[in-house]
C-alpha cells in the first residue's frame, strides 16, 4: 500500500501530525508521499501511485481533496483538525488505531455522488468545468436584493425563484448550506440532487428531490451583481442572462468508513449537538 498524507497549510498542527503519521507509516514498510491539500496539481501527479489519501483538517480540505481525488478512484481517511467534521471519520487521539485497521483493509468504501457544473454566457462556457461534493449556489451578491432564477429541469420549465439564491445540492451537502436554508437532511449515499431556494419571496419556497440523472438549468435575471459558488470554495461573477447547468458527475467521491452506514446519523446528533 502506498499512502498519501495531505496536511493543511494554515492549521500548524495539521504539518506536525501529517509527519508523525508518515513516520509511523514508513515504520511498518509502507510507501509514503505527503503534500499541502491545498496543492491540487502537484497531489494529481501523484495520484497515479497512491492506493489511498489521508487528509488531515476539517471538512473544506476534505471537500478539496475529493474534487481532486475522485476521478482517479482513490479512497479518502479523513482525520478531523476542523470544527464539526461531518466529512471526517477519524478523531486526532484515535489515528493510530484506525490506520492500523486500514492497513489490513479492515474497512468499507462509502461512495458519495458529485455535481458538475458548467457556466454559459450566450453560446459560450465561460468558465471551466467545476465538480462539487456539496452544492452548487447562485446568489445575488453584496447588495441585498433578490435574484430571479428561471430553471428548468431535464429542458422542461419548473418555476422561476425569486429569493436571495438557489442550492443545488448532494446529499452529502444537504447537512451544510442546504440545511441552514430549512432544507431535508439526506442519507450520505443517495443518489439523488437536491434543488433548495434561500429566503424566497412570493416563489416556491418547497425543496425539491430528483433523480440523479436530473438536469438542472438556471436562467439568471438580475439587474445587479450575482455570484455562483462551488462548494464554498469557488467564486463566478454572473450576468444578467447567464446560464448555469448542473448535472452528476461521471465521478464519485470515495471515503474510508470503519463504521457501519446507520452510524451516520449518531454522528450526525452528536456534530449538531442535538442528543439528548
Amino acid at each position: 500500500m502506498r499512502v498519501g498524507i495531505l496536511h493543511h497549510p494554515k492549521i500548524p498542527d495539521s504539518l506536525t501530525l501529517a509527519r508523525e503519521i508518515g513516520d509511523w507509516l514508513r515504520a511498518r514498510k509502507v510507501g509514503v508521499w505527503s503534500g499541502s491539500s491545498w496543492e491540487p496539481e502537484r497531489i494529481q501527479r501523484q495520484l497515479p501511485n497512491l492506493d489511498v489519501l489521508v487528509a488531515l483538517g476539517g471538512d473544506g480540505t476534505l471537500l478539496r481533496t475529493a474534487r481532486v481525488a475522485a476521478s482517479y478512484e482513490v479512497p479518502i481517511l479523513g482525520i478531523n483538525l476542523g470544527r464539526l467534521g461531518f466529512l471526517a471519520e477519524v478523531s486526532v487521539d484515535e489515528w493510530e488505531m484506525r490506520l492500523a485497521q486500514m492497513l489490513r483493509r479492515d474497512y468499507r468504501i462509502e461512495s458519495r455522488l458529485m455535481l458538475m457544473v458548467e457556466t454559459w454566457r450566450d453560446s459560450q462556457m465561460i468558465e471551466q468545468r467545476y465538480e462539487a461534493l456539496n452544492d452548487v449556489v447562485v446568489s445575488r451578491g453584496s447588495l441585498a436584493r433578490v435574484v430571479r432564477i428561471s430553471t428548468e429541469v431535464d429542458s422542461a420549465y419548473v418555476t422561476t425563484y425569486v429569493a436571495d439564491g438557489l442550492i443545488v445540492s448532494t446529499a452529502t451537502g444537504s447537512t451544510a448550506y442546504a440545511l441552514a436554508a430549512g432544507g431535508p437532511i439526506l442519507p450520505p449515499e443517495l443518489r439523488n440532487i437536491l434543488l433548495l431556494p434561500i429566503a424566497p419571496h412570493l416563489s416556491l419556497a418547497r425543496p425539491l428531490v430528483l433523480d440523479r440523472g436530473a438536469v438542472v438549468t438556471m436562467h439568471v435575471r438580475t439587474d445587479h451583481a450575482a455570484i455562483l459558488t462551488v462548494d464554498g470554495q469557488f467564486l463566478i461573477d454572473l450576468q444578467d442572462g447567464d446560464r448555469v447547468v448542473v448535472t452528476s458527475s461521471p465521478h464519485l467521491a470515495r471515503f474510508i468508513r470503519f463504521h457501519e452506514p446507520s452510524h451516520f446519523y449518531r454522528t450526525l446528533m452528536e456534530r449538531l449537538q442535538w442528543s439528548a
